[in-house]
């Protein structure tokens, strides 16, 4: 089984190119809707809530983790590789590595590239250590409410991107790296006011998890194929959304932090 997880709803963009990529895998989705965002927390509680879900996602028996939060895989990934045997994949490696090749040209330069992501991710630099030179990064706090709060193809959602977008009007951006796993929800949004640029996003991982799983039969395998998806709080929306990008109804289970909090899972 692959467990997959983010701070909220946005994962499950990466949930839906993992079911494309694996048909026949398990996938048990944990969106962590009661501590959300990540974006605005300290290091620390990113690593902590973190660890709490993948030590959750161990003990259910899944034997491939995807961090499906850029967040935490900028903040969290190297000490959940540490602590944990099991095979940990984050969503910012394939996005740049995507990135960088299609942006580079014959003469071995790279075309402007600019990463567009949360707080706590941009703050990291963990895109901007693995960009070339000449990269730029702009955080985007507005965005994940946006989306999580139902904004998506408003007049007001609209103007958000427009505004927060604006200091990367006539830079010469040719590549875009929607550095959130929300964001590929504001595509049409964000494609408006970079028409002429390619849009990378996070569903390189997804590229990834099926060579993994091409090794291993084993770590897709796990009872029947399908979706289980795990909130720490279940709201309307959530429910409505999660079942708008996956495209078909999704029924929530919960489970409580202080239960994730609580587990002492062994690797």
């Amino acid at each position: 089984m692959i467990g997959v997880f983010d701070s909220g709803i946005g994962g499950l963009t990466v949930v839906r190119a993992l079911r494309k990529k694996l048909p026949k895998a398990r996938i048990l989705y944990v969106g962590d809707v009661a501590r959300m965002p990540y974006g605005n927390k300290s290091a620390a509680t990113v690593v902590e809530y973190s660890r709490e879900i993948v030590r959750y996602l161990v003990s259910r028996g899944c034997k491939l983790i995807v961090i499906a939060c850029n967040t935490a895989s900028a903040l969290a990934a190297d000490a959940l590789r540490e602590e944990f045997s099991v095979p940990i994949l984050d969503v910012i490696s394939p996005a740049v590595r995507l990135a960088r090749g299609v942006s580079r040209v014959a003469n071995g330069t790279t075309k402007k590239i600019a990463v567009l992501g949360t707080r706590g991710t941009i703050a990291s630099g963990a895109y901007q250590k693995e960009l070339p030179s000449g990269s730029v990064a702009l955080a985007c706090p507005l965005f994940v409410p946006l989306v999580e709060e139902g904004y998506i193809g408003t007049k007001e959602g609209r103007a958000i991107v427009k505004r927060t977008l604006r200091p990367l009007e006539n830079k010469k951006i040719s590549t875009v790296i929607l550095g959130c796993t929300h964001y590929p929800l504001l595509r049409r949004e964000i494609g408006a006011m970079f028409p002429s640029a390619k849009l990378i996003d996070s569903f390189a991982v997804a590229e990834d998890a099926a060579a993994l799983v091409k090794l291993d039969q084993r770590i897709a395998n796990g009872g029947k194929p399908g979706l289980e998806v795990v909130v720490t709080d279940r709201t309307e929306h959530f429910e409505r959304l999660a079942s708008k990008i996956i495209g078909k109804k999704i029924k929530l289970k919960m489970i409580s932090p202080e239960t994730l909090s609580g587990l002492d899972i062994r690797n």
